[in-house]
């Protein structure tokens, strides 16, 4: 058996997996926080709670079993997290993700000062504020006292294994989702370190995902006994953890995923294409990538609807969503409450509602809204199928979906292909297990380990004709706006 430990922006997770992948039910725990919101724009998480988190989680399910039957533990976090370590590996500055806006326009200064289409070429990465070259000329900036206190800057995934094991290097694939990373020499990129104002040694060493860590230092080893022999798998990005947990992991399936934010992403073997604009290029590990569009709108504009608008019990609002015609309501909106990521990269937008009358409901601002979400992946999806094989399949997981059939299909008519849900309600775990597994050996082809799938859900011809004509309304609205 192995562990899968997701460590996300809402939650951590701890699970149990067998051989073929399939979660042990009863033997996983969860642990749910929230980021540190500030009026700027900031938004932050203490690595240190995320690990009173991961300890929690790993003690309530701790195996009371030989150790030998714990063969693995395989980690996912989060994507572009940046964290400040002193000369000892202690967390000096909080953890910064990606949804921090502070360093927009540090992200604009180096857009015109730099070739943004060689460097996104290079890297996968556009300039962006939730990239760390932003992100770290803003601490030099903002918090220079800090900032002149980091020897190292990594992500969670590295204090992690720091807090675990007393050393820590980085993955390929969080390496990847830096704005860092040259993506054809798997490499840390001089012009872009350049652009951050940091050097090489500023960063940790490389590996790949499958180079294991044994030997938990002491503290750990006691509290958590059947795990001292087990191999611990440096972290992968999340969204590459999703990708393979949906069985989405070639290119003849699409994973779309919505949970706080919302992504399409395709994994391909192909290192040497740069991205189509609008896109980004990370990696699974040294032999995979994965291409795709992620939108800083997603759940959490469902979340933003439901706590301002005061919206009736789920049951209710799910078939009263239904029941709307395909964008009947007469509104306009960009659900920028987060900044923009795909497909135009500009940081410091913001949402906006245009068309309110006296007979406006609640729920139609939600219907729009979601509307508006699908609309923005309908955009990503005209880029990322390119991408992918002629007869592919677009596979839906994430939480925000898997309770709104409503929103679903509002999200095939919006992009107009079929869309399956997947039958794994915890895709990223289970990915980080399927990870494990393979990098053990003892799983070596993810293909045939393939779910059965949920529900499809066909779009209809004449909902994805409005929505077309939607998606053209709202990019008039951006561009007067």
């Amino acid at each position: 058996m192995v562990i899968a430990l997701d460590v996300g922006t809402s939650s951590v997770r701890a699970a149990f997996y067998d051989s073929a992948g399939r979660a042990i039910v009863g033997r996983s725990h969860q642990v749910q926080y929230a980021p540190t919101l500030t009026p700027d724009g900031g938004v932050e998480h203490d690595a240190a709670r995320l690990m009173d988190g991961v300890a929690a989680c790993l003690d309530a399910i701790h195996p009371n079993r030989p150790p030998e039957e714990t063969r693995a533990v395989g980690v996912a976090t989060f994507w572009h997290g940046l964290l400040g370590f002193d000369g000892g590996g202690r967390p000096i500055t909080p953890v910064y993700m990606w949804a921090d806006t502070r360093s927009v326009g540090d992200a604009q200064l180096l857009r015109s000062a730099l070739d943004d289409e060689a460097l996104h070429a290079r890297t996968g990465c556009h300039l962006h504020s939730s990239y760390w070259p932003a992100k770290l000329r803003w601490l030099a900036r903002e918090r220079p006292v800090d900032a002149q206190r980091v020897a190292r800057w990594g992500s969670f995934g590295e204090f992690l294994e720091l807090s675990l094991f007393g050393e820590a290097t980085t993955s390929v694939s969080m390496a990847s989702g830096t704005g860092l990373f040259d993506q054809a020499a798997a490499r840390w990129d001089p012009e872009a370190l350049a652009a951050a104002e940091i050097e090489e040694r500023h960063l940790f060493r490389l590996a790949d995902r499958t180079e294991p860590r044994r030997g938990l230092r002491a503290p750990w080893a006691r509290r958590w006994p059947a795990l001292r022999t087990a191999s611990w798998f440096s972290a992968v990005g999340d969204g590459a953890a999703s990708n393979i947990g949906s069985d989405c992991v070639d290119p003849a399936r699409i994973a779309l995923n919505v949970g706080t934010s919302a992504a399409l992403r395709v994994v391909t073997r192909d290192h040497s294409a740069p991205p189509p604009r609008g896109l980004w290029r990370y990696r699974v590990d040294h032999a995979r990538s994965v291409v795709g569009g992620s939108t800083s709108e997603g759940g959490n504009v469902h979340a933003w609807c439901r706590q301002v608008l005061h919206l009736g019990r789920d049951d209710e609002v799910e078939a009263a969503l239904a029941a709307l015609p395909a964008d009947g309501h007469g509104l306009t909106v960009l659900p920028h409450l987060a900044g923009e990521r795909s497909p135009g990269w500009r940081g410091g937008r913001r949402g906006l509602v245009g068309g309110l009358r006296l007979d406006t409901s609640a729920v139609d601002i939600l219907h729009a809204a979601l509307e508006a979400v699908a609309l923005r992946l309908a955009m990503v999806y005209g880029l990322v199928a390119p991408c992918a094989s002629a007869g592919h399949a677009v596979i839906a997981s994430g939480g925000a979906l898997g309770r709104s059939r409503a929103w679903t299909q509002i999200i095939a008519d919006a992009i107009g292909h079929p869309v399956t849900w997947s039958a794994e309600p915890e895709a990223t775990s289970r990915g980080a297990a399927l990870l494990a597994l393979e990098a053990l050996g003892v799983l070596p082809d993810l293909v045939a380990a393939r779910q059965t799938l949920g529900e499809t859900f066909v779009p209809d011809r004449a909902h994805h004709a409005r929505y077309r004509e939607a998606i053209e309304r709202q990019r008039r609205l951006d561009e007067r706006v």
